[in-house]
C-alpha cells in the first residue's frame, strides 16, 4: 500500500510529541526492503498515533477485515511505557475510539495481546478478562524482536464477531514470500457474541483498519513494516 492510502487518526499526538515516518536507519524484518515505518516519542506526553486505510469502501468497512504487518517494540529509553498494534473494527476516526487491537504489549518482556478498547489506551499486558484483554500469548516477545502478526475480524450473519489471530515465522517465511500463518499459543479464537456477554459489550460489526503506536514516556520507539488490509465481502 502507498503512503496516500493512509490517513492519520484524529486526536493523534502531533509530530512534536511523536516523530513518525519512513526511515532506512533501522534493521528491517527478514525479507523487508530498505525502509521501515517508525515512531519515536520525543517527550512524556501520553497518547497515541494511528493510521487507517482510506481506500474506497475501507473507511469504514461495512463488515469485517483482515489486517497483518510486521511489528517491533524497538530499543528505547526504557522497557515499558509503549505498545504497537494493528486494529480492525475501529468505530470512528479517532485514537479515542474503540476497536479490536492486536499488538505487542506494554511490558518487558511483552506478550502478543488481543484487546477490545481504545487505541489511546494501548495494548496493556494484563490477563484475559482485565482491561479489555481478550487473549494473551503464552510466549513473550523481547524488545527488538520483529513479529509478523495477522488479525481476522469475521462478522457472522447472526451478529457474532469471530476474532482469530495468527503469526508467521519470519525466520522460515520472510516478507515477500507466501506467509505460513499458524495459531498463537494461548490465543484461541474469541467470539464476541451478538448478546454482548463474552467481552462485556456489544460486538463491532464494521469499522476501520490500520496500525498505531501508544506511548506514555520519552524515547519510546516502535517499527512497522509490510502492512496489509483486506475487507470482508
Amino acid at each position: 500500500m502507498a503512503e496516500a492510502d493512509w490517513t492519520v487518526l484524529n486526536d493523534s499526538l502531533p509530530s512534536g510529541n511523536v516523530a513518525r515516518g519512513v526511515s532506512a536507519g533501522f534493521t528491517p524484518p527478514p525479507g523487508g526492503g530498505s525502509f521501515v515505518f517508525g515512531f519515536n516519542s520525543r517527550d512524556v506526553s501520553i497518547g497515541a498515533v494511528g493510521y487507517f486505510c482510506n481506500l474506497t469502501n475501507y473507511a469504514p468497512m461495512t463488515k469485517g477485515a483482515t489486517v497483518n504487518a510486521a511489528l517491533q517494540r524497538a530499543e528505547s529509553g526504557g522497557e515499558d511505557g509503549f505498545s504497537v498494534m494493528l486494529f480492525a473494527g475501529l468505530q470512528g476516526s479517532s485514537v479515542n475510539d474503540s476497536g479490536y487491537l492486536l499488538g505487542l504489549s506494554d511490558a518487558d518482556p511483552g506478550h502478543i495481546v488481543l484487546r477490545k478498547g481504545t487505541i489511546s489506551g494501548g495494548v496493556v499486558d494484563a490477563a484475559p478478562g482485565g482491561s479489555g484483554v481478550l487473549r494473551r500469548s503464552s510466549r513473550t516477545v523481547a524488545i527488538g524482536e520483529w513479529v509478523h502478526l495477522r488479525l481476522d475480524m469475521i462478522v457472522n450473519v447472526n451478529g457474532d464477531v469471530r476474532l482469530q489471530v495468527f503469526e508467521n515465522n519470519l525466520a522460515a517465511q520472510a516478507l515477500g514470500t507466501a506467509p505460513l500463518w499458524v495459531p498463537i499459543a494461548g490465543m484461541a479464537e474469541f467470539v464476541d457474541d451478538a448478546l454482548g456477554v463474552n467481552s462485556g459489550s456489544m460486538p463491532f460489526a464494521s469499522g476501520r483498519g490500520g496500525f498505531a503506536f501508544r506511548t506514555s514516556d520519552v524515547t519510546r520507539r516502535a517499527l512497522v513494516d509490510h502492512v496489509e488490509v483486506k475487507r470482508q465481502l
